[in-house]
């Protein structure tokens, strides 16, 4: 399930760290309820040593400019937030519609409108644009047995091999089957870059760790209740910091020249 908020800051303009993640992920703690909240920043879904959150949200839309350390959204921006548990997208909703004005970063927004997002018509396969871009990484030791991180690029195999790996502990984590979860077997599925550049490398920052993650479009070949699974919980790693979230687009074949409609 996802929804989309529009937000008008009261002042008219919205200043923020160009850095924002976090003020976005603090927004969404704070109009949930306590013990929720509590719940998911806490424990979230465990497996293994690993914690699933399994909801994500987008960069902020709307027009801006940038400055040295900040960024200046001009009138109303759009945000997305996703998630499989759809009591975190009611609760989000209902503490909204209680008290419509909430805090982003040190700015005062209202919330002039809501709405929950259709499912997309489904399709094998789906080409999807980034609206947040894509982190997967791997936690290696150095020989000097320090902890180091490795962040995987598109052109890299592992790079589809690491994200339906993520993929299929997002889902044994809310308890799908093994019968299921063969359909990720290679062969059967597929995560593939189709238009990336090197423009689209984000090297970004969440609190003191720099976390390089990857935009574009790209080509998933999941089965349904994959793709929507990595459609409401988002791709990769790191999800609930606004990594992963993507939306599908469809293609024009006009004069056989291939596009976007969006």
């Amino acid at each position: 399930m996802r929804i989309a908020l529009q937000l008008e800051p009261l002042s008219g303009r919205l200043k923020l760290p160009l850095q924002y993640n976090r003020e976005v992920q603090g927004m969404i703690y704070c109009n949930l309820d306590d013990a929720l909240a509590d719940w998911i920043h806490d424990e979230g879904l465990s497996l293994g040593k690993r914690s699933f959150k399994l909801f994500t949200f987008s960069h902020l839309q709307g027009r801006y400019h940038i400055t040295p350390g900040t960024i200046e959204f001009s009138g109303a921006v759009r945000v997305h937030v996703g998630s499989v548990h759809e009591q975190i997208l009611q609760s989000l909703a209902e503490h909204l519609l209680q008290g419509p004005a909430v805090r982003l970063g040190k700015e005062v927004c209202e919330v002039s409108s809501m709405e929950v997002e259709p499912l997309p018509e489904m399709s094998r396969p789906m080409r999807v644009r980034t609206l947040s871009p894509i982190t997967i990484y791997s936690t290696l030791s150095t020989a000097e047995g320090r902890k180091k991180t490795y962040y995987y690029s598109p052109s890299e195999r592992d790079w589809e091999t690491q994200l339906l790996s993520n993929l299929k502990r997002k889902a044994r984590a809310l308890g799908w089957g093994e019968a299921q979860l063969q359909n990720l077997e290679d062969g059967k599925a597929h995560i593939r870059p189709i238009r990336i550049s090197n423009r689209d490398l984000k090297i970004m920052k969440y609190g003191d760790t720099v976390i390089k993650a990857w935009s574009g479009v790209y080509e998933l070949d999941l089965p349904e209740p994959f793709f929507l699974l990595a459609y409401d919980a988002g791709l990769g790693s790191k999800n609930s910091q606004g990594f992963g979230m993507v939306e599908v687009v469809k293609r024009l074949n006009e004069g056989g020249i291939t596009d976007y409609d969006r």
